[in-house]
This record gives C-alpha cells, sequence and structure tokens, in this order.
C-alpha cells in the first residue's frame, strides 16, 4: 500500500523544479516535475520525494485529521493546515 501526504508549499525553485513544503512542522525539498501550474501556498499529495498532484487547502486538512486519528501523524500545529480555509 503506497500513501500519500498533504503538504504545503513554502518556496519553489523554478531551476531545479523543486520545492520546499511543510506538513506538521517538517521541511522537505519534493520535485515538481510531475505536477503543473503549482505555486506557493498550494497543497499537493507528496509521495516518495514527489508532488503526485495538487488539493485543496480543505481536503489537505480533512486528512491530516484523519490521518491523525489513525495514529499516523501528530497534528501538533493545526493553524499550519487550515489557516487559508475561510
Amino acid at each position: 500500500m503506497c500513501l500519500a501526504i498533504p503538504a504545503k508549499i513554502i518556496s519553489i525553485d523554478e531551476l531545479t523544479d523543486t520545492a520546499i513544503v511543510a506538513v506538521e512542522g517538517v521541511k522537505k525539498e519534493i520535485s515538481l516535475a510531475l505536477v503543473e501550474g503549482v505555486s506557493v501556498g498550494n497543497y499537493v499529495l507528496v509521495h516518495v520525494g514527489y508532488a503526485l498532484n495538487t488539493i485543496s487547502p480543505q481536503e489537505a486538512e480533512k486528512t491530516l485529521v484523519l490521518m491523525a486519528q489513525a495514529g499516523l501523524t501528530v497534528l501538533e500545529q493545526k493553524e499550519d493546515v487550515g489557516d487559508d480555509v475561510a
């Protein structure tokens, strides 16, 4: 079984087609080779270092909450996930 985790893009390096994403306070460099038209502030599903798809902030929050309830993650800073949600 594969698991992709929602993460928020906090910076993009256009020259290398990579981004820095954050989830639960952890930052990681990922490849954007498989997605188009993303920008800082967007959420993406990340699997093995690649952004697979974009995801809405609402869906990212729901997914992270479900993952925390299942014991897969610990939501420490909920404001990081839902700060864009109106």
